[in-house]
């Protein structure tokens, strides 16, 4: 029987994104060939220095369209799914987007006998009362269901450049005179590198994975939501008061803010229901060996990465006289 050299295809829904950036440069170094599925791919542009010329190539495919996600898979051997909202847009619902796409994903994986890696989210709960962490558990439940042999992963809050957590609050920081610590601040995250996050999917692309289960992915250290805003402060050279908001409040906040059409609302009743919830990485999933360390992934430190990207949010003297004194 005949081998073919040609390249293995890797199909990458999201590739366009945060996360499926660092994931698409990582799978171009390893030797793939990539197929960025995503909306616009006319502004995927960014991603061909990732790779050699011919290497990258972005396809339209939206996860509301079946025909599209079929078409974006067909030929494909192995098939990465990082697309997830933390917010509701029009009809990029989370059922639709989080809960369909991924069906529908593992469907044409399938159809194509392709491998599956698969991105969820720690708290992903087919139970819960949030409807993030609801469709993120059904799609699980779907994926495995369909594609026996996928591997899924659940990272903490993600950092790194353009990271949504980080940012925004450095952002608002700018010109709000206090920061507000949802339900006291005491929700516990375990803030994971993006870099990490897209070796580990690498890896499940490498088949140096577990087939057929759900790995969690943490950082090096637990941190409550006010211990992330004070490092935070501390990097970008601020002082800010802190503001305890009840839960009551702060989705009654979210039902307001949710209303005014920002293209990404500061604060949604779902992600206050969400934060009601630790987003740590569980001692079954450690026990286990279902976690950065067993694959032989250091976790990065926040402490390590959050002053290469927060930098420009230091108050304009201190900006200038750091960067005159490097």
């Amino acid at each position: 029987m005949e081998v073919s050299n040609q390249p293995k295809l890797v199909t990458v829904f999201g590739g366009s994104g945060f996360l499926g950036r660092h994931i698409v440069r990582l799978l171009a170094k390893e030797g793939y060939n990539i197929r960025v599925a995503c909306r616009r791919p006319d502004l995927a542009g960014h991603l061909q220095p990732l790779g050699n010329v011919s290497q990258i190539t972005a396809v339209q495919a939206n996860l509301r369209y079946r025909d599209s996600i079929d078409r974006a898979v067909q030929g494909s051997d192995y098939v990465i799914n990082c697309v997830g909202i933390l917010f509701e847009s029009g009809r990029n619902t989370f059922d639709a987007v989080q809960e369909f796409g991924a069906r529908a994903i593992a469907e044409a994986a399938k159809a194509n006998n392709a491998k599956l890696v698969h991105i969820s989210a720690i708290g992903a709960d087919k139970n819960s009362n949030s409807d993030y962490a609801r469709t993120k558990g059904r799609a699980e439940e779907a994926v495995l269901n369909i594609v026996k042999d996928a591997v899924i992963l659940r990272p903490s809050i993600i950092f790194g450049p353009e990271d949504g957590f980080f940012n925004k609050f450095a952002d608002m920081s700018r010109f709000a005179p206090a920061l507000p610590l949802i339900g006291g601040g005491h929700t516990k995250f375990q803030p994971v590198y993006v870099a990490d996050v897209a070796a580990a999917v690498v890896k499940g692309v490498n088949g140096e994975l577990q087939a057929g289960k759900t790995y969690e992915l943490g950082g090096p250290e637990v941190m409550s939501f006010k211990e992330c805003l004070q490092l935070m402060l501390k990097v970008i050279s601020r002082k800010r008061m802190m503001v305890s908001l009840p839960w009551a409040i702060a989705s009654l906040i979210g039902s307001i803010t949710s209303l005014i059409p920002f293209i990404d609302p500061p604060l949604t009743p779902d992600q206050v229901e969400l934060l009601k919830q630790d987003n740590v990485v569980s001692t079954d999933a450690e026990n286990a060996d279902l976690d950065l360390q067993s694959m032989g992934i250091a976790p990065t430190a926040l402490e390590a990465i959050l002053p290469t990207y927060l930098v420009h949010y230091r108050p304009a003297g201190q900006y200038t006289k750091m960067n005159s004194s490097s």
